[in-house]
Parts: structure tokens; C-alpha cells; sequence
């Protein structure tokens, strides 16, 4: 039996850490949010760390660019800058799969 109908946000004792949204403080990310449930009847988007393992965590927009290209990652938003991978200079491209160490 799965632990919840969102498994990607539950742990395995059944908790959440759930975080709210409120239109006042917040009204483009609780716009997405609000499309999001319209979309898909789930109005839920996970939220997790930004980096490649053994990287630091993502903290600018450079570094944000900088592991959008060198991940399979297809479409990176920030502010409202929306940009798609397939789009961008390939030469811009780098491969993170060996250049860090794992744990």
C-alpha cells in the first residue's frame, strides 16, 4: 500500500514537511501553484535542494545557469527569466556526471 497519493512529499512514518503559500506574500508562486492544481488536481509542487551531488547548493543565478547546463535538466526558471535548455549555446554546455565526487 503506498504511504500517500503524494509519495514524493511523504516520508516513510507518514509526515510532511509542508510548507504554505499565500497569495498576499507570494501571488506569482501562488499563481504557479494555482495553474499547477488546475492542471493536474494536485496543488502541490515539491520543493528540493538545487545543486549536483558534491556541488554546494545553488545560491545565484550564475550558479543556477551553470548546473541547468550541465544537467539533464530541460527548462530553468529564475525571476522571470524562463529559459529552455534546447535553446541555449551549446558551447555553454557542461557535463557534471564525473566532474564530482560521490559520497
Amino acid at each position: 500500500m503506498p504511504r500517500s497519493s503524494i509519495p514524493a512529499i511523504t516520508h516513510v512514518d507518514y509526515s510532511a514537511r509542508v510548507q504554505t503559500v499565500h497569495e498576499e506574500t507570494n501571488p506569482k508562486y501562488y499563481a504557479l501553484i494555482k495553474d499547477f492544481k488546475e492542471k493536474t488536481g494536485c496543488p502541490i509542487l515539491v520543493n528540493t535542494s538545487f545543486n549536483v551531488r558534491g556541488e554546494p547548493i545553488v545560491c545565484t543565478p550564475e550558479d543556477a545557469f551553470r548546473c541547468f547546463m550541465g544537467t539533464g535538466i530541460e527548462v530553468l526558471v529564475v525571476g522571470n527569466c524562463f529559459l529552455v535548455k534546447e535553446e541555449q549555446d551549446p558551447e555553454l554546455a557542461e557535463d557534471y556526471k564525473d566532474k564530482f565526487e560521490l559520497d
